[in-house]
């Protein structure tokens, strides 16, 4: 019999249909369910639960923040090894590495952390965001476009693997292992237990721009951004959002900009909009607080609601790309659904460091469909698939972290990655202990 110092529920005990379902955001739940779940307290649980899942002939899920859009770790006939206690968080001024827990909420609980030694780290922009699955994806956080992904300041990671054993994971510790997860998202064979992270000085000042336009100059506004925003220097996070701002009450385009340490003139390019004067709201270069910027997402991402999402990398001109953005951006099936068309054009500029994530370009679309109850799903489902529809032709593959891979598969990784993540995959988990992704991907 195997002992766990954490709790332990097997299919019909007492806790364990809400242990399966722990901390899962997105309320359209699917009927997937383990076998047994394990609440591991410590890396020693983490590694003895592998192996129990190989004595009963079980493959292993892993939970971390419970964020996936998709549930990735509700999988049917599984031990579900959840990580909800791993929340250590430690911080060494000398090196300027802080060591996580996957279950670590990165605007809610590392940022803070952080702020105290004056330091900083791009996590995600929903602050209820947990780091596990998160850096396994690659990590489009606060800034992406400027900084990088999260998963390239990455130092090391400690790694449960499917043989049980626990290792430590770095450009020269294991280092196969090390390039598969950074990128690989719930395809990665193994359990993180921790990773430690190089951390930058923490910014002096942000400045704030949004322009609010109404839905009937979409195309003007989208044909300008996608010329302007190769204007704006990499301390500029850009974003075209389509939402239903508050107080506006329809549809409309937002231009908005944050600036890390960039100041006023870093924003200047934004007031080039030839319809500048025509927006239904502005907000030019004003200081604000990552604390309200935290808010904003917080409202915009709101706990107890039914999501769908999607994402694509997108490639092409704008005669090609507007067409398709313009309703995807200012047609929406609900009041809270958004969709965002990020700009990563220094991102792709430079050369990344080689890891499995290895999909991008310098446009990023994503859409964000949110109900509130189960009749209006259908409604949201067909929305979302039409909208992809018109984006899929220019797409050059998709961000794991917003993907829905049973419904639309795409490109996750380069041609070459693929071929060796799996046969990393095929070396480091013979026995397919890890089940890898929900759906199948486009290589």
């Amino acid at each position: 019999m195997t002992f766990f110092t954490g709790a332990f529920w097997r299919s019909g005990d007492t806790g364990f249909a809400d242990a399966t379902t722990s901390r899962i955001f997105n309320h359209r739940r699917p009927s997937r369910r383990p076998a047994a779940v394990l609440r591991a307290a410590h890396a020693a649980d983490v590694a003895a639960g592998v192996k129990l899942a190989a004595a009963e002939g079980w493959q292993v899920a892993v939970r971390s923040g419970g964020h996936s859009w998709p549930a990735w770790s509700l999988r049917d006939d599984t031990l579900l090894i959840d990580l909800a206690l791993f929340t250590r968080m430690s911080y060494d001024p000398a090196s300027g590495i802080v060591a996580v827990g996957p279950a670590v909420r990165g605007g809610f609980d590392l940022d803070p952390h952080l702020a105290g030694y004056d330091r900083f780290f791009t996590v995600g922009h929903s602050p209820t965001v947990g780091l596990g699955g998160f850096l396994l994806q690659g990590g489009i956080g606060w800034n992406c476009r400027g900084w990088g992904w999260a998963a390239e300041s990455i130092e090391s990671m400690d790694v449960v693997t499917a043989a049980g054993e626990l290792v430590r994971c770095s450009e020269t510790e294991n280092a196969d292992l090390f390039w598969a997860a950074r990128g690989s998202g719930p395809g990665f064979f193994g359990v993180v237990t921790e990773f430690r992270l190089r951390t930058r000085p923490r910014f002096r000042e942000l400045t704030h721009s949004t322009y609010v336009y109404s839905a009937e100059l979409a195309s003007e506004v989208l044909n300008w951004y996608l010329t302007a925003r190769h204007e704006l220097p990499p301390s500029v996070e850009l974003a075209a959002v389509g939402c239903t701002p508050p107080g506006i009450g329809s549809p409309a385009l937002v231009i908005d900009a944050v600036s890390f340490d960039g100041g006023p003139a870093s924003l200047a390019a934004l007031g080039t909009c030839p319809v500048a004067d025509k927006a239904l709201a502005t907000k030019v270069a004003q200081p604000v607080e990552l604390a309200s910027l935290r808010a904003e997402q917080l409202r915009a991402n709101p706990d107890y609601h039914r999501y769908f999402a999607d994402n694509a990398f997108l490639a092409g001109g704008a005669s090609a790309l507007v067409p398709a953005l313009v309703p995807a951006l200012t047609d929406l099936p609900t009041s809270k659904t958004f969709t965002v068309l990020g700009d990563f054009t220094p991102l792709v500029s430079r050369r990344p460091p080689d890891m499995a994530l290895s999909v991008q370009t310098d446009l990023y679309f994503a859409a964000y469909v949110i109900g509130e109850t189960p009749g209006q799903d259908a409604r949201c489902r067909s929305w979302l698939d039409g909208t992809m529809n018109r984006v899929a032709p220019h797409s050059a593959g998709c961000y794991l972290g917003d993907s829905d891979l049973t419904v639309r598969p795409d490109r996750i990784m380069s041609d070459a990655a693929w071929s060796k993540f799996q046969q990393i995959r095929t070396a480091r988990d013979p026995e397919g202990r890890f089940p890898g992704y929900l759906g199948t991907p486009v290589q």
